[in-house]
């Protein structure tokens, strides 16, 4: 009796100063098994972070991967907060993964400046070439490949369509934080001369908070439009974005359905789960001894437009049949 409290008690001790262990104590990777290392952008519990992260494990599974079988995946997720995944990159360099997903552009900047040879893939990334992720987009050349979200014709698409509504659109504030969307400079730029095609205007709108995101909405002029960039900045904010888009009567456009659903006007939005689904391909074949050198950089294939009539109806605007007849969804 006496030895088995003992022990219970150097048990309890024991468990007590765990909290102190180094990361590292804690995972364990499994016998046999490859190593994964998953920096994501988001929040591992809410709609948006558990699709993308069904559709990666639906992926891996069907090309054999299983985790806590053949595959240890340590996770990681770090909300639009570029100083927590700087610290996060550091943990799970530290870990030895075989390779690591790389879920927006801070995931990469901060996986890249720590290592320039794990095996990277990356997803929702935008401008990788701009950015110097990778040397072109056929041949990435380095430790880093993956699968890309937006690119310059795409914001020139949804500007075409903001010019089609009744009134048109005439000064589009291009929104987006440059913390979490370091691309967002250059997409302006590239946006600018398509404007000028159309007759709009474009505004270079950076901001970091929920105040500059009114400054913004507040200083367009008549005839004026958002453009919310596909960044998780607007992503978490979308409830403040749109709601004063109502207020100062402005039509927006984004980037994810969930902005369409919480009262944007438009959304044109790639099929975000698919992409994760479609990067397993490159994370086996890494896994698998092919370097992501060799592997080009791939694009969306699946688009969504999505139409809110009633927020048309509160701004007292006019969306042309064309454009309702090639939409996937119209929110009534």
């Amino acid at each position: 009796m006496q030895f088995v409290d003992l022990k219970r008690r150097e048990f309890i001790t024991l468990l007590g100063g765990a909290a102190a262990w180094p990361l590292a104590a804690w995972a364990q990777p499994l016998h046999d098994a490859r190593r994964l290392g998953f920096l994501s952008l988001g929040l591992a519990n809410d709609a948006f972070g558990k699709n993308n992260t069904a559709a990666f494990l639906q992926g891996l599974d069907a090309l054999g991967w299983k985790e806590e079988t053949n595959l240890q995946i340590d996770w990681r997720w770090y909300g639009a907060d570029a100083a927590l995944a700087e610290r996060q990159a550091a943990e799970l360099i530290a870990l030895r993964p075989d390779v690591i997903l790389a879920d927006g552009n801070p995931a990469v900047e901060k996986v890249r400046q720590q290592s320039k040879t794990l095996p990277i893939v990356f997803a929702l990334v935008s401008d990788p070439v701009g950015l110097g992720y990778v040397d072109s987009l056929a041949h990435p050349g380095g430790n880093i490949t993956g699968f890309e979200s937006y690119t310059p014709s795409n914001y020139t698409k949804e500007l075409q369509m903001l010019a089609e509504i009744t009134p048109p659109v005439t000064t589009v504030a291009v929104l987006y934080n440059p913390a979490t969307a370091p691309y967002g400079s250059r997409m302006v730029r590239a946006m600018e001369d398509a404007g000028k095609s159309i007759g709009m205007a474009v505004r270079d709108a950076p901001c970091n908070d929920a105040a500059g995101i009114e400054a913004v909405i507040a200083a367009l002029p008549r005839g004026g439009g958002l453009l919310a960039l596909g960044d998780i900045f607007t992503q978490v904010n979308r409830e403040t974005i749109t709601s004063l888009a109502l207020k100062y009567k402005v039509p927006t456009l984004a980037k994810t359905r969930q902005l369409a659903e919480s009262g944007a006007l438009i959304t044109y939005a790639f099929d975000i789960p698919d992409l994760f689904r479609r990067s397993t391909t490159y994370v086996d074949r890494i896994l698998k001894g092919e370097k992501p050198a060799n592997l080009p950089v791939q694009a969306p294939t699946k688009y969504e437009l999505v139409i809110n009539l009633k927020t048309a109806k509160a701004l007292d605007l006019t969306i042309p049949p064309k454009l309702l007849f090639t939409a996937d969804e119209v929110i009534e």
